[in-house]
């Protein structure tokens, strides 16, 4: 069973503002970090990647049915590792494209799955929790000092 989450919840002002400050405090802290972060989405990449994949295949598939028309092996073969390339890159980009949510975990915030159990030391807590449930407490304390 495949679990598909996307939720568009909108930001209260008080949100906004956090998340401008928190995005400027990473861009203060970490400026190659943050350029990195912005330079495109990942699911856009690995949908372009996904649909390079299937074309392959298709032409790969295309290769192989003209290299049994010509009688010709090498032309096959090469239609073959066209299609098996092609569907290497489709699966390994698949994940990444469509967002999937491994089944059996429950969604989180923001549809991400949940962390794992509470408890145990801090330093195991932190590694647990999401990047922006970390910044979002280093904002707080930060603030309430």
């Amino acid at each position: 069973m495949h679990l598909y989450l996307e939720v568009d919840v909108p930001l209260s002002e008080h949100e906004q503002r956090l998340l401008e400050q928190i995005e400027r405090a990473l861009v203060d802290d970490d400026p190659k970090f943050a350029s990195t972060v912005r330079t495109g989405d990942r699911r856009q990449k690995a949908r372009r990647k996904l649909q390079l994949g299937a074309a392959l295949v298709v032409v790969g598939l295309a290769v192989v049915v003209g290299g049994v028309a010509l009688p010709n092996v090498i032309v096959g073969v090469l239609g073959f590792l066209v299609a098996f390339g092609g569907a290497v890159l489709g699966v390994l980009n698949y994940k990444a494209a469509t967002g999937e949510v491994p089944a059996g975990s429950a969604p989180g915030p923001a549809g991400r799955p949940a962390a794992g159990g509470r408890g145990g030391s801090s330093s195991a807590k932190s590694r647990r929790q999401p990047l922006k449930s970390r910044l979002e407490e280093r904002f707080r304390r930060r603030y309430d000092q």
